[in-house]
């Protein structure tokens, strides 16, 4: 059976500009927090760094022509701070310019651009000085966020301030997987915050330039299903994860307040990190978090099933990157008598079960609990797998079309029972540089070859490709 996709249904493909841009110190751009964490020894697999990745800052007119075969209809990139405003500093022309051009051959190509102001490539120079632990980097943002507009504000209507803020904050503050790498239960926190209040003050800001512009912020959510639904153990676990994983965002953004039963959680584990994070939450500011949204874009990749007991033979948590060589912590505050079940689903290359009814039950909750008439996208999905060239010269990646159509199913099942979900895209469009994993995962729909940065289509592009142009699945 055939099923169709509504009219205005978007498919599209994202990226983020630290995983593929490189030319990281050229035309005036200067180091971000990944620059300097991809050199702190054992932090990243294999040393590897973003200097070059997949060379699309050169590259970018033959990489949207790509992008026009395959059919899509909207791209999302992310613009990198340390270009815009180097340092955190003045506006860089020759960094404007690059996103500049962007556009124009989006526009030229018929691809809408989908623009998000901040993926996780904060100038070095102001993580020196604090970073998402101090108040003020909310006004620093927003004058970033302004910079961009001022300069693409005239051809994008998209904008996105945050993607997946809870990797910037428990996942780079306290868990040290990410960058800056601290491990920090207070920092983590302090950080939530204020990147939630920079998204309300840019969110603002923006608005006020431009009413027409579609506003939204990106999160990463989960499915946390307790392994028995009669054991108050398992019960408990679940709603541990859900509540620091989902509804600490969630609950700000769209109820104007933190979860009082995850502080209460926190705070018997750290009471001195939640009073300072409540003293750093002032009056008016979840007012300004909870700034009405035009779109909120919902990234998943997979769900947990959890327990308050301990596994035989252990179990492992999917947030983990078993390849870095240096000491890290759990990012959930509090952990302890939380544990992964394994429940016999294929597994991907990260580790991640695959889960595609979780998206659909995602979707669903969501639109019932916070978004209302929001529209959602899901605006990232995707697989690792160790893609091989064949003696052909293609890429045959059975795994990854099966996820995709299985995904982009699950989506459409959303929209069939009643969700407003308006879009899908996929993760990634090409192969790239993997934060923490360096370039030893491939997720892309076009695999890259480093050495010659060579792109070849792989079969789930094609299969993409041909979802796109029936507009069926």
């Amino acid at each position: 059976m055939t099923r169709s996709f509504p009219d205005d249904f978007l498919f599209g493909a994202a990226t983020a500009a630290y995983q593929i841009e490189g030319a990281a110190f050229e035309d005036g751009r200067t180091a971000s927090i990944w620059d300097a964490f991809a050199r702190v020894p054992g932090a990243v697999v294999n040393a590897d760094n973003g200097d070059i990745a997949c060379d699309h800052y050169h590259r970018y007119r033959d990489d949207v022509a790509l992008m026009k075969e395959l059919g899509l209809q909207t791209y999302r990139f992310s613009t990198s701070w340390s270009r815009v405003r180097p340092d955190g500093g003045p506006v860089n022309a020759k960094g404007v310019d690059f996103y500049s051009r962007l556009v124009d051959e989006l526009l030229g190509a018929g691809i809408v651009p989908w623009l998000t102001l901040h993926h996780w490539d904060m100038p070095q120079a102001l993580e020196e000085q604090g970073g998402w632990t101090v108040r003020d980097i909310a006004d620093r943002f927003t004058e970033y966020a302004l910079s961009v507009h001022d300069a693409l504000g005239d051809r994008v209507q998209h904008w996105t301030t945050m993607n997946e803020p809870w990797c910037s904050s428990f996942l780079s503050y306290t868990a040290g997987v990410h960058a800056p790498g601290r491990t920090s239960i207070r920092d983590g926190l302090l950080a939530s915050h204020h990147l939630l209040l920079a998204h309300g003050q840019a969110v603002q800001a923006l608005r006020a330039r431009d009413a027409d512009l579609d506003l939204g912020i990106t999160l990463n959510l989960t499915v946390a299903d307790p392994a028995d639904a009669d054991d108050p153990l398992d019960i408990a676990a679940a709603r541990r994860i859900d509540g620091q994983f989902n509804r600490w965002f969630l609950d700000p953004l769209f109820l104007g307040e933190y979860p009082s039963d995850v502080v209460r959680d926190i705070r018997a584990v750290d009471p001195v990190a939640v009073s300072d994070w409540q003293d750093a939450v002032h009056d008016g500011d979840l007012a300004v978090i909870s700034t009405p949204l035009d779109a909120l874009g919902i990234n998943y990749y997979h769900g947990e099933l959890l327990s308050g007991h301990p596994q035989p033979g252990g179990e492992g948590d999917p947030h983990e990157t078993p390849g870095q060589q240096r000491e890290t912590a759990s990012p959930f505050p509090s952990h302890d008598d939380i544990h992964w079940v394994e429940r016999g689903l294929p597994r991907t290359d990260m580790g991640w079960e695959v889960q595609p009814e979780g998206l659909t039950r995602l979707l669903r909750r969501v639109a019932d609990e916070y978004s209302g008439t929001v529209p959602l996208y899901v605006t990232e999905n995707g697989v690792a797998y160790d893609d091989v060239v064949g003696s052909d010269g293609e890429v045959p990646d059975a795994g990854r079309v099966a996820f995709l159509r299985d995904h982009v199913a699950a989506t459409l099942d959303a929209i069939e029972q009643g969700v407003d979900v308006r879009g899908y895209f996929y993760w990634s469009l090409m192969d790239n540089y993997e934060w923490a994993w360096g370039y030893a995962k491939r997720f892309g729909i076009v695999r890259v070859d480093y050495e010659t940065q060579r792109r070849t289509v792989k079969e789930s592009g094609r299969e993409y490709a041909r979802i796109i142009a029936a507009r069926a699945i």
